[in-house]
């Protein structure tokens, strides 16, 4: 794929977070708008959209809470910086929670976010997400629309963003490593008696792969 249109919401402390290396994993239930009334995972690469109005520092570990600032519902900036994208190489549907707490040390999220959203929508899974992020060979600036608004989590941007001269956030042996260490932990979660058990993977790809 050498450009996309398509591209992931995410709250702009995680896409720094994804960006920078300081994680590989989103947790998602998804939006109120989504298709079907629940999440689900179409495309492979994606851009990755900063988000602002949704963050809470609250929901926040104390490292990535500092990053965040309030902004009133509605507001949004006039222009969008695409800075990065992301392979989603693996998903992995989760409604036990212990399995989902024991991933608290791999993403940005503190103990309230994973509660809160473990009681929404009790009768949907968590979706795990790993993604291999890269960097735009450079960042592109967009203008804001209103067909990028509302509480959903995919969109298509109005124009295509070459993915070409793309660079790896982390190196091919380090993605392997750390995502390796989150599969070995779905494969086995804290051991509780097997019929409390609701975990239920689903592998898009199981090694990464570069584009560019």
């Amino acid at each position: 794929m050498k450009s996309t249109t398509r591209a992931l919401k995410e709250w702009n402390v995680a896409v720094n977070a994804l960006a920078t290396g300081r994680t590989i994993v989103l947790l998602r239930k998804g939006g109120i708008r989504e298709q079907a009334g629940q999440f689900n995972v179409a495309d492979k690469q994606v851009l990755l959209y900063p988000t602002f109005e949704h963050q809470q520092p609250d929901l926040l570990k104390p490292d990535f809470a500092s990053q965040v600032k309030t902004v009133e519902s509605g507001w949004h900036p006039e222009t969008i910086r695409i800075c990065s994208w992301a392979e989603i190489t693996d998903v992995f549907l989760v409604a036990w929670k212990p399995a989902i707490t024991a991933l608290f040390p791999y993403h940005i999220w503190n103990e309230k976010f994973v509660n809160d959203r473990l009681k929404w929508k009790q009768n949907q899974p968590i979706y795990i997400l790993l993604l291999r992020a890269y960097r735009l060979a450079e960042t592109v600036e967009i203008p804001y629309i209103s067909a990028y608004g509302g509480c959903r989590s995919w969109i298509d941007l109005a124009s295509p963003i070459s993915l070409e001269g793309s660079e790896a956030v982390l190196g091919d042996r380090e993605y392997i490593e750390r995502s390796n260490e989150i599969r070995n932990l779905m494969a086995n979660p804290p051991k509780l008696e097997a019929e409390d058990r609701a975990v239920e993977t689903a592998s898009i790809q199981t090694k990464p792969t570069s584009v560019g």
